[in-house]
């Protein structure tokens, strides 16, 4: 009905483009309220005990300090269910903060201090004296008994034994990954105001109906009386999937003073309140023919997770799925420590487990003789292994010819330690990516409006992905009106509801619900037209009707209506008989400095099967992001926690080593753009994830090839390097 438009598949560039390079882009911290004060909290030094007392007289009569309010529970903060617990709540943290005196790790809120201005606020924090009894923290995975994760069992396929039996060649070897913080760009704020027994709240979240639904819980409101704003996150990375204890803090200081409150978190209160990639211990053991088909994989995780949670870093997800192998078996352990809770970072399980998985692929290539591009086509699944269900779309054998073309592997070169450039050493390494997506139902709305423009609505989320031009591309494309005049609304519960943004699932899940949302309302606009008499549309064919502004133009002004509007649904079926993944692979280039073991990462080709594409630019842009934070996770980026005093030594961004322009070298990113035609109605997949999963992998692999030592514990820094080539053994935690 509406003429050709390229916008889907189009590299469109971003709307909201200006407003963040000018510095008008509304983040929460940015929000402007009549009378508002700030909030400050007071963070616990020990990671276990309980207060024994505490003196705020001080901080009460500081300048400007409105209330402070200590760990006794006089907040009347009602418990909320977390995420973890058995009834799903949206909570990440399940505690109710400052509740007790018993203090459960390093960095729990003690106290709240609300002022007339931040400064005055920390002024005030300052004051406060707290004696603790310390206890001694069990803040080590080894020190702890590990335990099966409540509700979960082993995967077992087929006969571990039996297919070690029949091998003709075994790898078995041990890796670690460290604990690991987001950092986003922007950090946890919340702005809270009451009208009554109203609630609006201005949250950085990636999830406005779970911020609502655990804020209604937590004062006993209606949920239709809490409104949460989230227009602009700047950046998440799972840090704000769920809703943390600073925002019932914030809502429950606005009430107690009377008038508006803001709390923004610092940066070392990042590492503390807002969760963390827990650390792993795995160990993989690898079967095979001398062809290379496995016979045989046993993949064994333990990872820390906090008394009292549930949280598992399913560090075998991958490992279940990705091969064709006859006998499998996956055993998930949790190490309980006395930590903040853990929760899922950008690829949870997945990143760290894909490490293991794909190094010790490597190790048996090596073992094998075999091109490890080889080694994965031979097992290649051609069905999911874990349920037997047909794949709704799968090119990897495409990313894996895609991506070795334009890095030009050579499989001939797999001779440890022979490439040199002067003081150097080159290796090039690989790994494949693949990620899930679970299904979530959303639901948008649609606004044709007399002046030309469209309206799309949905309670989705803008963190730094590009959801704003991505649906605008959606829109555009069934109502045949630019991007440029489609205004799309997120991050309000006041909109549609949508699933929150985690998992690699907007754009094919929420993307359906706009097209929808879309396509109904123009078809409610052209049934009135073709049905009235009066209408230059009276009985035409609807086929025959290019449908844009100069139609619903016309046909508004005539009825004499300023605009119309419609709800689209979108409802995946979560019993679907397809398996839904996205797939990819990685090929690294690095230069290792023999004397300092220095790793440098030359280059990366990053080949991706994501269904369509709806934008190239905004979807290349996402798996850069993703492959510079595999980068990151392969080299340099690690939480260091005293094993003594249960906290992390380096609580901010001098000390905790993220990549700058510097470290990352060339990066390309290349897709395969075949439409998905069993998901949704726009044929995506999600490209939020995936480019982080293997690219460590990868990066290990080439630094094995360059070095012909195998580092196996995360991150590969220069003295692991240096101490591995010197046959100490710090590449491998086991030893």
């Amino acid at each position: 009905m509406s003429p050709e438009q390229p916008w889907i598949g189009r590299p469109q560039t971003r709307v909201d483009g200006p407003v963040k390079v000018t510095g008008t882009a509304m983040y929460t911290g940015d929000v402007a309220l009549p009378d508002l004060a700030h909030a400050v909290l007071l963070q616990s030094t020990i990671a276990k005990g309980s207060i024994l007392d505490m003196d705020v007289a001080a901080a009460e009569r500081a300048p400007g300090v409105l209330a402070v309010c200590a760990s006794d529970g006089s907040l009347g903060i009602r418990p909320v269910a977390s995420y973890y617990s058995a009834d799903n709540g949206p909570m990440g943290d399940g505690r109710t903060p400052l509740s007790d005196a018993v203090i459960h790790h390093h960095g729990q809120h003690v106290a709240m201090v609300i002022a007339e201005s931040r400064e005055q606020a920390w002024a005030g924090a300052e004051l406060i004296r707290v004696r603790y009894r310390e206890q001694a923290p069990l803040a080590r995975i080894e020190d702890a008994i590990p335990q099966t994760p409540p509700g979960r069992e082993d995967v077992v396929r087929g006969d571990l034994t039996t297919g070690l039996a029949v091998a003709d060649a075994t790898i078995e070897a041990y890796y670690e990954t460290p604990p690991q913080h987001m950092n986003a760009m922007e950090p946890c704020t919340t702005t809270a105001r009451w009208t009554g027994n109203r609630l609006t709240v201005h949250d950085s979240t990636q999830y406005v109906f779970g911020v609502r639904a655990a804020l209604a819980e937590a004062f006993g409101l209606r949920p239709e009386d809490v409104r949460v704003l989230s227009g602009f996150v700047g950046g998440g990375f799972g840090s704000k999937g769920t809703v943390w204890p600073h925002v019932l803090l914030a809502a429950a200081a606005a009430r107690l003073v009377g008038r508006p409150v803001r709390l923004a978190l610092t940066r070392p209160q990042m590492f503390t309140s807002c969760g963390v990639r827990p650390p792993t211990r795995q160990r993989v053991v690898l079967g095979a023919r001398r062809d290379g088909r496995l016979t045989a994989i046993a993949h064994d995780g333990t990872t820390a997770t906090s008394f009292g949670e549930n949280v598992v870093e399913n560090t075998g997800a991958t490992t279940a799925m990705l091969y064709a192998c006859p006998n499998v078996t996956i055993r998930q352990r949790i190490a309980r420590l006395d930590m903040q809770p853990p929760t899922f970072q950008r690829a949870p399980g997945r990143a760290p487990g894909s490490f293991a998985l794909e190094s010790a692929l490597d190790e048996l290539a090596h073992e094998l003789g075999v091109d490890p591009v080889e080694l994965r086509l031979r097992n290649h699944a051609d069905t999911d292994p874990s349920s037997g269900r047909p794949w709704s779309s799968k090119h990897l054998r495409e990313c894996y010819r895609l991506g070795a073309e334009r890095f030009g592997w050579d499989p001939n070169d797999r001779t440890p330690g022979t490439r040199r450039d002067g003081d150097v050493l080159i290796g090039s390494g690989m790994a494949s990516a693949t990620h899930e997506m679970d299904p979530g139902p959303a639901a948008a709305y649609a606004e044709l409006r007399v002046d030309g423009t469209a309206v799309v609505g949905v309670a989705s989320h803008e963190i730094g992905t590009g959801t704003y031009t991505v649906f605008a591309q959606i829109a555009a494309d069934v109502l045949g009106v630019g991007p440029e005049r489609i205004f799309v609304r997120l991050g309000d519960t006041e909109l549609p509801e949508a699933p929150p943004s985690i998992g690699s699932q907007t754009v094919a899940y929420v993307g359906p619900a706009i097209r929808r949302a879309c396509e109904a309302v123009r078809d409610d606009l052209l049934a009135g037209a073709l049905d009235d008499p009066e209408s230059p549309l009276y009985r035409r064919e609807i086929g025959t009707i290019d449908f844009g502004p100069d139609t619903f133009v016309g046909e508004l002004t005539r009825i004499g209506s300023p605009s119309i509007s419609a709800i689209g649904h979108a409802h995946p079926d979560a019993g679907s008989p397809y398996a839904v993944h996205s797939f990819g692979a990685h090929f690294a280039e690095v230069a290792v400095d023999v004397a300092t073991g220095t790793v440098r990462v030359r280059r990366m080709v990053g080949a991706f099967d994501i269904g369509r594409v709806i934008n190239p630019r905004t979807a290349r842009s996402q798996l850069i992001g993703g492959m510079t934070f595999g980068l990151a996770q392969a080299l340099m980026e690690a939480t260091t926690i005293d094993p003594r005093r249960g906290h992390a030594v380096e609580p901010h961004l001098a000390g905790y080593h993220l990549p700058a322009n510097a470290d990352v070298g060339a990066l390309d990113v290349l897709f395969t753009d075949i439409p998905d035609p069993h998901i949704g109605d726009v044929g995506a997949r999600g490209a939020g994830e995936i480019g982080v999963v293997g690219a460590a992998a990868a990066i290990a692999n080439a630094v094995f090839h360059a070095t012909g030592v195998r580092v196996r514990t995360l991150p590969i820094t220069p003295d692991r390097v240096v101490m591995a080539r010197s046959g100490l053994g710090w590449g491998d935690f086991g030893e």
